[in-house]
């Protein structure tokens, strides 16, 4: 397989030669790296890479150069390989340039001379955009195909689960040639779908979750009966304790029954998040934290679910969808909220056939020239509305109230920027007609007032449910399902009933002494990715103090 390039430019000769000799030591291996002595030289070179269709994986580029500067060169390089990450070396001097292009050039990142040790200036950066750029990166497809139908909610469960678990894999519509002959040969007569094609030959017909997790080698079964720390839930904050538990030394299992990451891990793009000026997806943020929590020797088992819990002191033992136990001292509940259903007729029968719960990653590239409609006014739908318009002909985002009650001030600014986006407030989805697949919402303003409107996608960003229904009732929770911890349970400065220790409830603890909560399915909590990954640290830290005394 041919090598994917890093460039690097730089008219100083001196200077060029010491970022190409750091370059080649690091990723020679891997990477071909070129050099360039002015922006004219890279930009003929990007071009005959463009001919041969050889990818391009990182730009890394002075800012004072002749003729063209390096946002210059930056910019029209991306004309070329838009996927390609861009870094920006400057001195300090440049440093507000650096910056301004990282907001009107939407750079990734720059660095200042000099980067001596690379080992700790240069190498880290890199490897991060580096292993990004990976991420995303598609080859001559050589992986797992997946064949189906657009509209078949099967097709659509099957393609989301690959994607919310960062596995590869090629969409195949059933009305492609290729497609067709494909499920003639390896299930003739059948015509059974999705297929899902594996590279050792081997395929699978109309499978469930848990067979793929099984084929893929996904980890369902743990490899101890007990740990210090069972954590349930694999979003921002059930990562964040798993990765502070372990680092801690604590024997630490995490359990999530979709995928790492949660409803986070949907996020089309995350800009608020600190230490990521430019931000990044909620896949990128949930790889890294997976990648950090294995370092630190944490098991994950995915997908898999927590049925049941029980407490047999000192151990809480948990239940699994397979019948197996688990056994731990502390058990940290983050199993955060899911979007809500809409209400509306027609709605359940064509979910996952034009009707779709965030989703935005796994369905945008379909939706190319369609007009899409979305509901909600929270940062998700925000967040999904500017990935959609990237493919879409017009995106129409239909919201309550306003989105200045539930959205993030730099989300708003980005959507009254984008000519393709449309707010509709005061408006609701009143309900959604088609037969086999989606066809028309019927559209309702806060007058009552009622409009059909044609579309084929139509995406659910609308309120937090949280997982709560299968825990026992000593588990004590507010009116919604929100596990009530520490303050929230003292009734006029009373400990809640059946409550053992001579202490009162940790912050982050629930009713039951030795099981704790953080994220969004604590009540109280500030549902945002940097809260969640907060409260899983914090919990950790009170999950320390229990042990202590127990």
């Amino acid at each position: 397989m041919v090598k994917p390039v890093i460039i690097t430019v730089d008219d100083d000769a001196e200077v060029l030669r010491a970022v190409e000799r750091d370059l080649r030591r690091e990723y020679g291996s891997r990477y071909r790296v070129l050099r360039a002595e002015s922006a004219a030289v890279a930009l003929g070179a990007l071009g005959q890479l463009k001919e041969r269709e050889e990818p391009v994986a990182l730009l890394l580029s002075d800012q004072r150069m002749p003729q063209l500067n390096g946002v210059q060169f930056l910019e029209k390089a991306m004309e070329l390989y838009p996927e390609a990450k861009q870094v920006l070396l400057t001195a300090y001097a440049d440093t507000n340039a650096a910056i301004e292009a990282i907001n009107t050039a939407r750079i990734d990142y720059y660095l200042l001379k000099p980067w001596d040790p690379p080992q700790e200036q240069l190498y880290p950066v890199l490897n991060d955009l580096l292993a990004d750029w990976q991420a995303d990166y598609r080859p001559p497809f050589e992986g797992i195909r997946v064949i189906g139908h657009r509209w078949s909610p099967q097709s659509h469960g099957v393609r989301d689960f690959l994607a919310r678990n960062q596995v590869p894999f090629q969409w195949l519509d059933i009305e492609r040639e290729e497609a067709q002959q494909l499920v003639a040969r390896v299930e003739p007569g059948e015509g059974r779908l999705p297929v899902v094609l594996f590279e050792d030959g081997t395929h699978l017909v109309e499978p469930e979750s848990a067979a793929i997790a099984a084929k893929l080698g996904l980890q369902t079964r743990a490899e101890k009966p007990f740990y210090d720390l069972v954590i349930v839930g694999a979003g921002p904050a059930g990562l964040a304790a798993a990765v502070y538990g372990a680092s801690e030394g604590l024997n630490t299992v995490l359990i999530e029954r979709e995928a790492p990451g949660g409803q986070a891990g949907q996020s089309s793009r995350i800009e608020n998040y600190l230490g990521f000026p430019v931000g990044l997806s909620g896949a990128q943020l949930a790889r890294r934290a997976v990648d950090q929590a294995r370092r630190f020797g944490v098991e994950i088992l995915s997908p898999q679910e927590v049925t049941d819990v029980r407490v047999e002191d000192p151990y809480r033992i948990v239940t699994l969808a397979d019948g197996g136990e688990i056994s731990c001292h502390v058990l940290l509940i983050a199993t955060g909220v899911s979007y809500r259903a809409l209400d509306v007729p027609g709605s359940d029968r064509l979910s996952g056939a034009g009707v779709y719960y965030g989703a935005a990653l796994t369905e945008a590239l379909s939706c190319k020239d369609e007009d899409v409609y979305l509901v909600g006014g929270a940062n998700s739908a925000g967040q999904a509305a500017m990935y959609f318009a990237r493919y879409a002909r017009s995106v129409t985002m239909l919201v309550r109230s306003t989105l200045a009650k539930s959205m993030s001030q730099y989300l708003i600014d980005q959507i009254n920027e984008t000519s393709n986006i449309f707010v509709c407030e005061g408006t609701s989805v009143a309900e959604v007609h088609g037969g086999t697949s989606l066809e028309a919402i019927t559209v309702a303003d806060a007058r009552g007032d009622r409009q059909r409107v044609a579309t084929t996608s139509l995406f659910i960003f609308i309120g937090a449910e949280p997982r709560t229904d299968w825990l026992p009732g000593a588990v004590k929770r507010d009116a919604r399902g929100f596990i009530l911890t520490g303050p929230d349970l003292m009734r006029e400065g009373r400990r809640p009933p059946g409550w053992v220790p001579d202490r009162d409830p940790f912050l982050l603890e629930s009713s039951v002494p030795g099981i704790f909560v953080a994220g969004d399915v604590r009540c109280r909590s500030v549902k945002r990715v940097a809260s969640g990954v907060g409260e899983g640290s914090i919990a950790v830290q009170f999950i320390h103090q229990y042990l202590s005394k127990v």
